[in-house]
Formats: C-alpha cells, sequence, structure tokens
C-alpha cells in the first residue's frame, strides 16, 4: 500500500471528477483538490449527481459551478444514451443493471440510488469518452464510485474513488465488486484503508493510497502572521461542522456547561448548520448557556479562517453516531492546525493519525463531556501549552496535509494508472462533444 507519491512532474490529465452533490458548502475540500490539480496544469471536468443550491458558497466555487455538467435523471438525450449502449455495449449495459441489484441487495439506499442514477451517468459516460478523458476520480465511496463503476463498464476508462467517512463506514454494499475494478482506491487514513482491506480482502491493499485531504496553508495561517490577534478575554472555543449528532455537538454544550460553572470565563462559537440546530439551541437555553454559546451558522472558508485566527482554542467532540456514521479526518481540524490553534479532539477513527496526543493537540474520548472540560481547561490556564500545540499543529499540516502536496500525489496515482496519456484538449467543458446532446 502506497502511503505517498513523490510532486506530480508528468504529463497534463484530463480527469473528470464525480461526487455526490455540488457545490456542497461543508465539503469544501473537493474545491480545493480541483482548483490545486487545475493549478498544476491538468483539465478538471465536474460531473456532479446532483446539484446542491446554498445561500453560502465557498470562494472560488461560482465558476466551477458555471462548468459543470449537470444532468437531468431523464431526458430526451439521456434516454438516447441508453439505446447508444444497449446498441454498442448491450453485455456491459445489462451486467451493470445485473450486477447493482445483486451487490446491493439488502441496502434500499444503494439498490434504488444506484438503479436511479445509472441513466443519467450512463448519458455522462458518453459525454465523458466523447471529450477525450483520460481518467475518471470519484468523491465518496457510495454513489459516486457506483458512478465511477458503471463510466468504467461502459467506456473502459480507467477509474479511481477517495473514501472519506460515512460514505464508507454507514454502508459497504457494492463496495467489493467497485474495489475489484478501480485503477486505484484512497483512503484519507490508514484507518479508512484498513476499513477497505478488511471488507474487500488483502488483495486490494496494492491499489490502496493513502492521500489526506489538504488545506490552503496559505488561507488558514497563523493569526501572528496576519493583521490582529486574539482577544485576552473571555476565552474563545470553536467548533465547526455540521449541526449533526455526529460532529458530537451536544456534548460541547454540556462541556461549556461545566466550564462556567467551575469559574471559567470562556464563550464558545458553533459554526455551521443542519438538522440539530433546534435541539442544539433548546439544549444551550436549558443550559442558561444563551449569552456564551453562539449558533453562528454557515460561513465561508475566509470568514472562517478569520475567526479561526481569533479563536483560543478549537474542539472537534466526534462521535459515532446511532445510524453508524463517523468521521474520516475532519477537515476542520486541518484548518484550525494550519491556523496555528490549539486543538482538542476524539480519538477516533482517523483522528489519532493527524492529532498525537499531547504533542499536537489533546484527544479525549468521543462523548466525554468531562474529559473536554478538563483538556479545554487545561488550555485555558496553560498559555504556554497552548502555543507549543499550535506551533506543532502547523508544522505537522505543513508536512502531510498541504493541499498543493495532497494534489500532486493524486495526479501522480492517475499518471501511473494510466490517467495521462492523451494530452489536454482545449474544448471547453460547457460546450457538448460532437455528437452527443445534452
Amino acid at each position: 500500500m502506497t502511503t505517498a507519491a513523490p510532486p506530480h512532474a508528468g504529463r497534463s490529465l484530463h480527469v473528470a471528477y464525480v461526487m455526490s452533490r455540488f457545490p456542497k458548502l461543508t465539503e469544501t475540500f473537493i474545491v480545493r483538490e480541483i482548483l490545486a490539480m487545475e493549478a498544476l496544469g491538468h483539465r478538471i471536468d465536474l460531473y456532479p449527481l446532483l446539484r446542491e443550491r446554498s445561500p453560502v458558497v465557498q470562494p472560488g466555487t461560482t465558476a466551477l459551478v458555471a462548468r459543470a455538467v449537470y444532468l437531468p435523471a431523464l431526458s430526451p438525450a439521456v434516454i438516447a444514451s441508453q439505446l447508444h449502449w444497449l446498441r454498442r455495449r448491450p453485455r456491459a449495459y445489462l451486467s451493470l443493471i445485473r450486477d447493482i441489484v445483486r451487490g446491493a441487495w439488502g441496502s434500499p439506499n444503494f439498490l434504488l440510488g444506484g438503479l436511479a442514477i445509472l441513466p443519467k451517468v450512463a448519458h455522462a459516460a458518453r459525454l465523458i469518452s466523447a471529450a477525450g478523458t483520460t481518467h475518471v476520480h470519484c468523491h465518496f465511496a457510495n454513489h459516486p464510485a457506483t458512478a465511477g463503476l458503471i463510466i468504467h463498464r461502459l467506456t473502459d476508462l480507467p477509474f479511481s474513488f477517495t473514501a472519506h467517512g460515512s460514505d464508507l463506514h454507514r454502508d459497504r454494499h457494492l463496495l467489493a465488486e467497485k474495489a475489484a475494478e478501480a485503477a486505484f482506491m484512497v483512503a484519507i487514513s490508514q484507518f479508512n484503508a484498513d476499513v477497505i482491506a478488511a471488507t474487500c480482502g488483502p488483495a486490494v491493499r496494492e491499489r490502496l493510497r493513502i492521500i489526506h485531504c489538504g488545506v490552503d496553508v496559505d488561507t488558514f495561517r497563523p493569526f501572528d502572521e496576519a493583521p490582529g490577534a486574539r482577544g485576552a478575554a473571555p476565552f474563545t472555543i470553536t467548533t465547526i461542522g455540521t449541526l449533526h449528532e455526529v460532529k458530537g455537538q451536544v456534548h460541547l454544550v454540556e462541556t461549556c456547561r461545566r466550564l462556567v460553572e467551575q469559574g471559567l470565563d470562556v464563550t464558545c462559537q458553533l459554526i455551521g448548520d443542519g438538522p440539530d440546530r433546534p435541539m442544539l439551541a433548546d439544549r444551550i437555553r436549558a443550559a442558561g448557556l444563551g449569552d456564551r454559546v453562539e449558533l453562528v451558522g454557515a460561513l465561508p472558508a475566509d470568514e472562517i479562517a478569520a475567526r479561526l485566527r481569533a479563536t483560543d482554542v478549537v474542539v472537534v467532540p466526534s462521535v459515532l453516531s446511532r445510524d453508524g456514521r463517523r468521521e474520516g479526518i475532519p477537515v476542520v481540524l486541518m484548518e484550525a492546525m494550519a491556523s496555528g490553534v490549539a486543538v482538542v479532539a476524539s480519538r477516533l477513527s482517523g483522528i489519532p493519525e493527524l492529532v498525537e496526543h499531547e504533542v499536537s493537540g489533546l484527544l479525549v474520548e468521543p462523548g466525554d463531556a468531562a474529559g473536554l472540560a478538563a483538556a479545554i481547561a487545561r488550555l485555558h490556564d496553560d498559555p504556554a501549552l497552548r502555543q507549543r500545540l499550535g506551533r506543532r499543529g502547523r508544522e505537522v499540516v505543513l508536512e502531510s496535509f498541504d493541499i498543493r502536496a495532497t494534489a500532486s500525489r493524486l495526479a501522480a496515482a492517475i499518471e501511473a494508472a494510466g490517467g495521462g496519456e492523451s494530452p489536454v484538449r482545449a474544448t471547453s467543458a460547457l460546450a457538448a462533444p460532437t455528437g452527443v446532446p445534452r
């Protein structure tokens, strides 16, 4: 199994990216990776399975949305593509239906989802093939990786996929089928790589690549490299992420109650939005923390970077959810550490691969509000410890989680898999390839 690759210096690549929803605010790592790949001179075409509409978008996203190929579930062109493949590749097309049903049986999500995306992905396969694409890379091991398998079967183009968190841990139906035919698979942590190998067999390890998600270390930088500085009081706690059980914010609210009860002057900001917002608002009121814990809502990356430069500690209290969701390595931890902020996080999944306890941050057991309170109180009382952990955290991100380096490793893996054989075409991604209507 490969854990790294040298910076990419080979041919220009022409890669089709497939993702579930785009642009999704909480998946900024995909936008960063695409922009970093293009900065390396590669052409990236986008084929989201669904269009996400949000009032808040990340910098750089608007131009990507304008280029993305959003396809309907059904249209005359989509129907024409089914007939095209039934004429040209009948065995491949029909075997997809058989294998999706067989591999996803017992999982309504994968069974119905796989069959539902088949028509539009079959149409995308024609567009991708006609555009001269040399590789297909899919973000997430669930429906996007199924799309990669469909495109590969119909076009013979190599495909790969990145497995992140809940896309891998909740439901692994069809994973073995996708792993068997992928040119390679990317795990964002050793923990994820071990899960894939345990599910699909040890033989897949030679095609597993551990490539971390990366962050822009210029945008996320320590406060002493930017105007302004962190205030003295109150002590500011920040957590960032979708307001969902898996993120563990409810435990942080209880943690804040304990800290205030101990007499610490703290405030806490929960940045993000999601289904747990009403419940968290109720918990904050019930704990009497309305003047100390703020539900900020969703923010773009530049505003998050500014808030990180003004916070004292970032807490990521992730837990294993009741429906089996779990984090991979939360990107917010990379952003905080790149910003030189001390972090407290759960000892869960791939998090210890980023945060070394007592060296680059502090780790506590998932769901342990008392442990969180003790760790935060310790950082509150020891500014020198905060500074030491923050400095080492920045070094760790520069060493292993810089988006420029991680994008180079992915590009090298794609080229090694045969994805760099054709030169990048000048054809605009906005124009439909000749003879294939959208």
